[in-house]
């Protein structure tokens, strides 16, 4: 598996960071698949071994030369990047798919800014010197903050509050897009909603969103009590598996009518708290009960208790997006995907699936993701 930066007179590529995280590793696999370009991936040091790993296998599994995925380390909160030869893989790149981010809500905000905000700056100014003929930004629906009505592709700033520096800084990395495409950059803008694992076979890296919930139910038995809103059946949270949301990247972004456009990734039909809490419930053997008007009080609770959040499994700044009053909107996703099998399945047709991951990679029965 190469590394470095490419030497001089080398095919062009194209160019993704964010990898070898939960969203980028899918992604590459499925460019191998679609593509014959190579894939440069930029990675930071630390996850270098990780990273050549998951190259290894992603090359193998779609049967192409390992040659064809190549790692160069760097860091996006370096304003070049922190590559070796910044003006060689200048010349290289073609495509830029930029999806490094933290991803954490409960992030601070100093972090947040500089990987979130200064990242996407300092991507955005490699990619307009690279002049590339498309940019590719992973956004993502929550920067509507907490905004009480329907939130679509068209929106942005719509006088909305955040719940997190996660949700801030997102928002003001897409503003930072959106200004370059106004001035005719050719980017397109995908905003994934809460995104879970595999719904094919369950996979993930990452456990947070609805797996906060699932810790909670787990560590119950044969009863779990579940913090959930005045009126569960009529808030939803809005989920989609990985692979739809890769899919329909993967799709978009191979169309040219995309340039200039934004993407909710988000599902039609998303489940109300009341039939996610269920649906979780029914698949790892507990009986729920929810209790509520009590969301509130969770949050007070895991935030100013010390050590009772990690006792529960439960992330605090999760627990206000079971009361997330926005609607969202995917008109334009669907005409963009109307030509594919390209589809967002429900929550209830793959929540077990989900759960029997999680469920074997919980250390000892107590809870503690792997």
């Amino acid at each position: 598996m190469g590394a470095g930066p490419l030497a001089e007179g080398s095919l062009t590529v194209q160019l993704l960071t964010g990898f070898p995280g939960f969203l980028g590793s899918a992604l590459v696999g499925r460019l191998l698949d679609r593509t014959d370009e190579r894939l440069v991936c930029l990675v930071q040091s630390h996850y270098r071994d990780k990273a050549r790993e998951r190259a290894a296998t992603l090359a193998d599994d779609a049967g192409v030369d390992r040659d064809r995925i190549r790692l160069v380390e760097g860091d996006i909160t370096d304003p070049d990047l922190a590559v070796d030869d910044y003006d060689a893989l200048r010349r290289e790149a073609r495509v830029v798919y930029h999806l490094a981010a933290v991803y954490d809500l409960g992030v601070a905000r100093p972090l947040a800014e500089r990987v979130n905000v200064d990242g996407t700056r300092h991507v955005l100014r490699f990619a307009a010197a690279a002049e590339v003929e498309r940019f590719h930004y992973v956004s993502t629906c929550y920067v509507s903050g907490r905004y009480d009505g329907t939130f679509t592709h068209r929106d942005l700033a719509v006088g909305q509050s955040f719940h997190n520096h996660y949700e801030a800084t997102k928002f003001e990395a897409e503003r930072l897009v959106r200004d370059r495409m106004a001035d005719g950059f050719p980017a397109t803008i995908y905003r994934p909603a809460i995104a879970v694992g595999d719904s094919r076979t369950g996979e993930t890296q990452k456990f947070d969103g609805p797996y906060y919930l699932l810790k909670l139910i787990l560590r119950q038995w044969p009863v779990a009590v579940v913090p959930v809103p005045v009126r569960p059946s009529a808030t939803r949270l809005n989920v989609v598996p990985r692979d739809f949301v890769v899919d329909a990247m993967d799709a978009i972004s191979a169309r040219q009518d995309s340039v200039g456009e934004v993407y909710q990734l988000c599902n039609p039909h998303p489940p109300t708290i009341s039939e996610l809490v269920r649906a979780l419930g029914r698949a790892a053997g507990r009986r729920v009960v929810p209790v509520r008007g009590t969301t509130r009080f969770a949050r007070i609770a895991t935030e100013r208790i010390p050590g009772f959040a990690d006792e529960l499994g439960i992330e605090p700044a999760s627990l206000p997006y079971l009361s997330q009053p926005t609607t969202y909107t995917d008109e334009n996703t669907r005409e963009a995907l109307a030509d594919t099998d390209v589809r967002c399945p429900l929550f209830a047709s793959y929540a077990d699936r989900l759960v029997a991951y999680a469920r074997e990679r919980i250390d000892g029965g107590v809870g503690t993701m792997t």
